[in-house]
Order: structure tokens, then sequence, then C-alpha cells
């Protein structure tokens, strides 16, 4: 048994000049195709990495409030310890008085409605209460978790806050414990009961400090929140998307409803479909979630949230799809997908300047909505988010429908131009067939000629012994032409619409 043997026959030679031509068209279409893509995948490339690049050095436009409500030592100490650590790499530590935050409350207010990052304090008599432990007085009752805290919101670029806000106050706050010693510690040494274990402990390790986390997001999940999640949300409605248009144009729906029934159908099965895959993606957050405090409301609002931004996608890939030549959709899917995620990988603090032009995209809106969802309120950017989102649904929403009106008439348009080349085909054809009959009727006439009694000349004899003679055709009429026309255009626009082509995948080329 051969291994599809019917792959090598009747195949042309290489030389063919059939192949030649078709060859060189390829090399040509393909060189172009090939050029095309590189560069869109190169500007892809460096747009991202660009977003990302000396992110380090973007760390001090993260800004954290300081308060002393101590007045000490301790105080003192941090205020020398950021000296040492300032720098491009190092948040910002703004200094307000006790009176501009009255207590921790306001500060933690002040996180929450995104007016810095991070706020760090020291408690009332906190350095009154070290000297006092150090003398062994207190020493045994000493907190050492309550003198230096700090309050964040972790669910604010989760992974980017753990290195840029957790791991830099940890580092201020142990050169602060070597400043203090520095300020106070030969006087302490002297005034330490060397017999007071407690004593000696709280000299070793003045304080430690504490985090008051807004809320808490430590499941492995978090890692994908700003980037798969949003991915996968983008190409569910794109292969969607794609399925539907395939179908209306197979099943020729384009040309047999009327476009406002269209409109109405596709707006119905978008919401439907983007409604049952937001129900899916935040369904597989929250079943993921372990150790992570959210509840049943926070669950709905995330779900409406998704629901929102994966119909104005599903509308806006689909204007892609009307407004855009075939050849340049798949480049506008993925330059699409690339622009959102990285409006989302880092927080525009520490992204050069240039990115913020991304505050107009729905994936960084979202994002912003979802943070405040999770959060319970903490990440107030709804009145700027949320007419980002409704601004891409209502202009999508627009083109889209015009789209329908667009696609039905061109397809109309391209039917018409499809049945008059058939038709003129068809009438080329029997022209041509009807002049051999009229030919061959003419010869018949000279036997009757002859049967009346006229001599056949030579030439006439040399014929008719030479040449037998063939049956005389009718010719057809002009009604039966066209009835026969008629059926021939019904039965291939019949072969037309039944007729399916499946060859696997393809992408319409670019100069095609």
């Amino acid at each position: 048994m051969q291994f599809y043997p019917k792959a090598r026959q009747r195949r042309l030679s290489i030389s063919n000049p059939a192949v030649r031509r078709s060859r060189l068209q390829f090399l040509k279409l393909a060189g172009l195709n090939f050029a095309l893509l590189q560069l869109l995948f190169l500007a892809l490339f460096s747009y991202l990495f660009g977003s990302l690049f000396r992110q380090t050095d973007h760390v001090h436009n993260i800004n954290v409030v300081f308060v002393d409500y101590d007045g000490g030592l301790i105080g003192t100490a941090v205020r020398q310890a950021y000296q040492q650590l300032e720098g491009e790499g190092f948040p910002t530590l703004i200094e307000r008085t006790p009176q501009q935050f009255e207590s921790p409350t306001t500060l933690q207010s002040a996180v929450c409605n995104v007016d810095y990052w991070a706020a760090l304090y020291t408690t009332p008599n906190a350095s009154d209460r070290l000297a006092t432990a150090l003398t062994g007085g207190d020493a045994a009752s000493y907190n050492q978790s309550d003198v230096l805290i700090y309050i964040w919101n972790e669910a604010r670029y989760s992974t980017v806050a753990d290195s840029a806000i957790a791991s830099n106050l940890d580092s201020l706050s142990q050169t602060a414990r070597v400043a203090y010693y520095q300020l106070n510690g030969t006087g302490a040494l002297q005034a330490l009961p060397r017999t007071d274990v407690a004593a000696v402990e709280v000299f070793t390790s003045p304080w430690t400090l504490t985090a008051v986390d807004i809320q808490p997001t430590i499941q492995g999940s978090r890692l994908i929140y700003n980037t798969l999640v949003f991915i996968l949300i983008l190409i569910q409605d794109f292969f969607f998307l794609g399925t539907v248009n395939g179908l209306y144009a197979q099943l020729n729906l384009w040309m047999k409803l009327s476009p406002k029934r269209m409109v109405t159908f596709r707006l119905l099965l978008s919401a439907a479909y983007t409604f049952v895959g937001s129900l899916c993606a935040a369904g597989s957050i929250w079943a993921f979630r372990k150790g992570w405090h959210v509840n049943g409301n926070q669950f709905v609002l995330t779900w409406m949230a998704i629901w929102l931004f994966g119909h104005l996608n599903f509308l806006t890939l689909d204007v892609f799809t009307v407004w855009l030549p075939p050849p340049f959709v798949p480049m506008a899917l993925i330059t699409w997908i690339v622009l959102n995620v990285t409006s989302i990988l880092l927080p525009f603090e520490l992204s050069p300047a240039f990115y913020q032009w991304a505050y107009a995209l729905p994936a960084h809106a979202l994002y912003q909505i979802l943070i405040d969802i999770w959060s319970g309120g903490c990440n107030p950017q709804l009145g700027y988010a949320l007419p980002v989102l409704f601004a891409y649904e209502l202009s999508s929403l627009t083109l889209s429908c015009i789209g329908v009106y667009r696609r039905s008439h061109l397809a109309f348009v391209a039917n018409e131009g499809e049945e008059k080349k058939l038709q003129e085909c068809i009438a080329a054809t029997l022209a041509e067939k009807d002049e051999p009959a009229v030919l061959e009727k003419s010869t018949p006439r000279r036997e009757d000629e002859a049967g009346e009694g006229a001599a056949p000349t030579d030439e006439e004899g040399t014929l008719e012994s030479g040449v037998p003679m063939r049956r005389l055709r009718t010719i057809p009429t002009s009604t039966e032409r066209q009835e026969l026309v008629d059926r021939i255009t019904r039965e291939t626009s019949r072969l037309r619409r039944e007729r399916t082509v499946e060859r696997g995948p393809k992408f319409d080329l670019v100069g095609e």
C-alpha cells in the first residue's frame, strides 16, 4: 500500500512556465508578508519591553507618606536612614506633620484614596517606652510591634507592591535601627541591666516593622490577574467572533436577512456569549482564591465588570473585521492584545511617562475597577474608568451596527457582479455553439435542389461522394435559449450556495 498515492500524480515540472509564474507570485507575496509581520512583532516587542525598561530606576515615583507621632529619637533615626537610602531605586518618603494627619485612621484613608502608595508612622511616645524598657523597668511588657508601622494595599499591583513597598520599607526599618544605635546606643548600653534578659532582648531588637495590609493578596494566582486572564478574555472573544462571521458568510445570511434583524440578533448573541465567558473568568478567579478574603458581593461586581469589558472588546474586534482589510485583521488583533496587556503590567509610576497614554485603553480601566472591588473600595478610580469603558462600548456598538449594513450591501454588490459575469459567460458560450448549427443546415439545401432536377457540379459531386452527409441539427429559438440560460443560472446559483471548501486554516495575504 502506497503512502497517499494520489499526492504524486500529475504534477508539473518545476521548469513549467505555469509553475514559474506561480513561484514568482508566491515569493513576492510571502516576502511582503514576511517583512510586514517581522516589523510588526519587532515593534510590539520593543513596546512591551520598553514599558519594563529600567523599572527599578522609577521606584522613586512611588510616594510614601511619613508621620512622626513620636517626635523622639526613633523618628530621627528614620529620617537619617532615609537620607542614606534615598535615590532612584527607593520610594520617595514625604513627611507630613501630625496636625495634617491627626491619627493613623486618616493615614489609612489617604492610602485607600490612592493619594499615597503607603503610609509609615511612629506611634506616640514610642521613644520613651523604648528608653524605659532598656533600663529594665517595663522591658517584659514592652511591645516591639507597636513602634514603627506602615499601611498599604497589597491588592494594588500585588507583585510590584511586594518589592517596591514592603521590601524597601523593611530595609528602611533595618537601617533606622542602626541609626538609632548610633544616636543612643552608648547611653542605652550603659543603662542596660545586664541581668535583665528582657531588657537585653529589647536592646538587640528595639522594634519590628509592622504592616497593616488593607487587602492581603498572597495567593499564587495573583501572578496572572493582570496578564493571562486579560489575554484569554481577549482571545476567546475573537474566536467566537470569527465563528459567527464565518457562519454568516457560509450560510449567506448577509443576503437573506434584513440588517435590522441581524443587528438585533448579533447583539443578543454577543451579550449572551460574553455573559457566560465573564462568569467563567470570574468563577475561575474565585475557585483558586485560597487565603484571599473576598465575598459574594465582590464576586458579582467582578463578574459584571468583566462582562462589560468582554462585550466592548467583542464589539471592538468586530469593528476591526468590518473596517480593516482582511489581511490586516490578525495584525490588529495581536496589536490590540499587546497594547492592552502592557497597560496593566506595571503601574504607570514605574514605566516611562510615554506609556501613560494607555489610560485610554479599556484593559487598564477594567483593572483599576477590579482593584477597587477586591480591596473594598480602596482604589476609587470609577470616575475615570467607567467613562472609558462605556465610551468604547457605545462607539464600537455604533460602528459595529453600521458594519452590518455595510456587509449586507457589499454582499449584494458582489453577488450581482458574479451573476452578471456568469450571464455574460453563458451567453458567449451559447453564441459560439449556434454558429456550427447554422453552417450544417446549409448543406442539405443543396441536396433538396439536386432532387428537383438540377445537375450537380463537379465540386458538389466530389463533396457528396467523398463526405457523408451529417444529420440536420435544429437551431434553438430565442425562447429556448433564454430558458436554457435561466436553467443554467439557477443550477449554478444552487451549486454555489451548497459548495463548501475546507482546505485548513489560512490567512489573507497583504498584496493579494
